[in-house]
C-alpha cells in the first residue's frame, strides 16, 4: 500500500514509518522540520519538507499519490498550547483540514489519525478510561485534538472513506526529545544521565499511562490493514504510575540516589490517568507487548548511548 506519513521524522511518526517500511508498505513523509529530525527519517522511505498548512501540501499528495494517511503531525506541548492557543489550533485544526482536503481531492480512502487520551479525557471519573466517557480537556491542546477527532468523522461521512482516531496514552521510547516539556521519561533520562537534578511538578503522586512508541506503531500497522475499523480507539495500558516512581525507576537505572526537586503545578495537568484499550483488542487484535521494565530499560539504554556519543 502507498501510505503518507506527516510528522514521519518526529518521534512517533519515525517509529510508524519504520514499522510501515517493514510491513512492506511504500511509504512516503511529509514534515516541516520544526520538531522533527530529518536523520530520524528512514532511507526507504521518499521524504518531503512540507508544512501541513502549506498551499503546497497538494503537490507532495500528488507526488505520494497515497491510498492511505496516517496524520501524526501536531502542536503537542501542552504547556505551548496554553501559552500561545491560536498557534496550537492553527496546526492542530487547520493543519488538519488541510491534510483532508488533500486526501478528498486525491481520493484517499483511508486516514488514521494520531490523537491524545489523557489530554482529550482530562480528569475521569472511571480508570482506567475507555471511549465512551466524555471529553474533559484541560488545555487548548486537548480542545484541539478533540476538535481534528470530529474534523475526521465529518470528512469520512462527506468521502465515504473510513478515518480512525487513536487516542493515545503517554508515548515514550527511544528518539524522544529531552529537552521539550513533553516527555517526562525522555527528560529525566537525559537529566539523570548528565547529571542534572530533575524537576518533579505538583507532588509527583500524579498518575499516567506509559505506553511504549513500538507497540504504537503496532496498532498503527493494525489500524491500516482493517479499514473497517472507525471512530475512536485508545491505545494504551490500563495502568497507572506515578511521576514519582517513575522517576524511582529511572533513577535506580541510572546508578542515582539523590532525590528529585518539586516544582509547582503546571497549568493544564490533570491528576489521573489510564486508558482502557479493549476496543483496541477487540478492533485491531492489538496488545501492548512491552511491559513498563523493559521499555525503560531500552529508553535508558537509548540516551546512555546518545549520551556517550557526545564529546
Amino acid at each position: 500500500m502507498r501510505v503518507l506519513v506527516t510528522g514521519g521524522a518526529g518521534f512517533i511518526g519515525s517509529h510508524v514509518v519504520d514499522r510501515l517500511l517493514a510491513d512492506g508498505h511504500r511509504v512516503d513523509v511529509v514534515d516541516n522540520l520544526s520538531t522533527g529530525r530529518s536523520e530520524f527519517v528512514n532511507a526507504k522511505a521518499a521524504s518531503h519538507a512540507c508544512d501541513i498548512r502549506s498551499t503546497r501540501l497538494d503537490a507532495v499528495f500528488a507526488a505520494a499519490e497515497p491510498e492511505a494517511v496516517v496524520h501524526v503531525a501536531a502542536q503537542a506541548a501542552v504547556a505551548r498550547s496554553t501559552a500561545d492557543p491560536l498557534t496550537d489550533a492553527s496546526v492542530n485544526v487547520l493543519g488538519t483540514i488541510g491534510v483532508l482536503a488533500s486526501c478528498r481531492r486525491r481520493n484517499v480512502r483511508r486516514v488514521v489519525y494520531i490523537s491524545t487520551g489523557g489530554a482529550a479525557y482530562g480528569d475521569t471519573d472511571v480508570i482506567p478510561t475507555n471511549e465512551d466517557h466524555p471529553a474533559r480537556p484541560t488545555s487548548p491542546y486537548g480542545v484541539s485534538k478533540v476538535a481534528a477527532e470530529s474534523y475526521l468523522t465529518c470528512w469520512q461521512g462527506l468521502t465515504g472513506g473510513s478515518t480512525l482516531s487513536l487516542r493515545l496514552a503517554n508515548v515514550y521510547g527511544p528518539r524522544q526529545n529531552p529537552l521539550g516539556e513533553a516527555g517526562v521519561i525522555a527528560i529525566f533520562a537525559h537529566r539523570l544521565l548528565r547529571g542534572e537534578r530533575c524537576i518533579v511538578h505538583w507532588d509527583g503522586e500524579q498518575t499516567r499511562d506509559y505506553v511504549y512508541v513500538e507497540d504504537v506503531a503496532d496498532a498503527v500497522s493494525r489500524a491500516l490493514d482493517r479499514p473497517e475499523a472507525r471512530g475512536i480507539l485508545n491505545v494504551g495500558t490500563g495502568v497507572e504510575v506515578s511521576v514519582n516512581e517513575l522517576y524511582g525507576r529511572l533513577a535506580v537505572l541510572a546508578g542515582v540516589t539523590g532525590a528529585p526537586e518539586h516544582g509547582p503545578r503546571r497549568e493544564g495537568d490533570w491528576r489521573r490517568g489510564a486508558l482502557d484499550a479493549t476496543r483496541a483488542g477487540e478492533a485491531l487484535g492489538w496488545k501492548p507487548l512491552t511491559t513498563l521494565e523493559a521499555g525503560l530499560a531500552q529508553t535508558m539504554a537509548y540516551f546512555k548511548a546518545a549520551h556517550t556519543e557526545k564529546p
